[in-house]
């Protein structure tokens, strides 16, 4: 199974006053063009989709990622409305199955796929509390063979000075079946091991904010993560430059 990550597009109105309210959006622009020719199966989407969690940036962001061929899957970063963000995709299922927490299943591959909720409103570092890993708990243990992908915005581990003192869940309990975990939020490409799996976070979309690339190399083009997974093999992880 071939996955596309996407991850802190911090997407803007386009009549902000900020300078890199169109740079962002051309970025997230060429990116969902140069997904579409990889042709992966299901696209990935680590959170912090908008700058401020307006109803406003929500419809750009939708927009700029109609033209995506592939399914799309959503978690939700701290700067987003988790209310707004379920409303401009009301169209997915798994955004109209929620409760309080935006976290769901998708049974439709071999591998499967889980989102998780990390965030808190006003906790820029996430929250994961005692009901949220009962959930993912008991969703683990719903099908212990099956191989299974977590998809989360906030790491549960330190990353260098960058990220330090985050909420520490879910826990590190080993559940095999899991051959990765995929994160955002701190704009910096990791790639670590975690709770007997791999774990990877990428560097934001957006190549004003995003951090620890060579921007020598990049040219200022967007850079995004392909996924290649298997039961067998795990997670294998290249990180896309647009263009290339």
């Amino acid at each position: 199974m071939l996955v596309a990550q996407i991850s802190d597009t911090h997407i803007l109105v386009p009549e902000s006053d900020h300078p890199a309210a169109e740079l962002r959006a051309d970025c997230l622009r060429r990116t969902v063009v140069d997904i579409n020719r990889q042709n992966p199966d299901a696209v990935i989407f680590t959170g912090d989709t908008v700058q401020h969690g307006q109803p406003e940036e929500y419809a750009r962001l939708r927009d700029l990622l109609a033209p995506l061929e592939k399914p799309l899957y959503l978690v939700p970063g701290n700067r987003d409305d988790k209310k707004e963000l379920s409303a401009a995709f009301s169209d997915q299922a798994y955004m109209r199955a929620t409760g309080e927490f935006l976290q769901y299943t998708v049974e439709d591959y071999d591998i499967r796929l889980v989102g998780i909720d990390s965030t808190l409103e006003a906790e820029r570092k996430g929250r994961f509390c005692e009901e949220r890993q009962a959930w993912l708990d008991a969703t683990l243990s719903e099908q212990p063979d099956r191989a299974t992908l977590l998809f989360i915005h906030h790491p549960p581990f330190d990353v260098g000075d960058h990220y330090v003192g985050g909420y520490r869940q879910p826990d590190e309990a080993r559940a095999p079946q899991v051959t990765g975990l995929l994160c955002g939020h701190v704009h910096w490409p990791v790639e670590r091991e975690w709770a007997g799996t791999e774990a990877r976070i990428m560097p934001s979309i957006a190549v004003d904010v995003r951090k620890g690339i060579d921007e020598a190399e990049a040219r200022e083009r967007p850079i995004y993560l392909l996924h290649q997974l298997s039961g067998e093999s795990g997670l294998i992880s290249q990180a896309r430059r647009v263009g290339d």
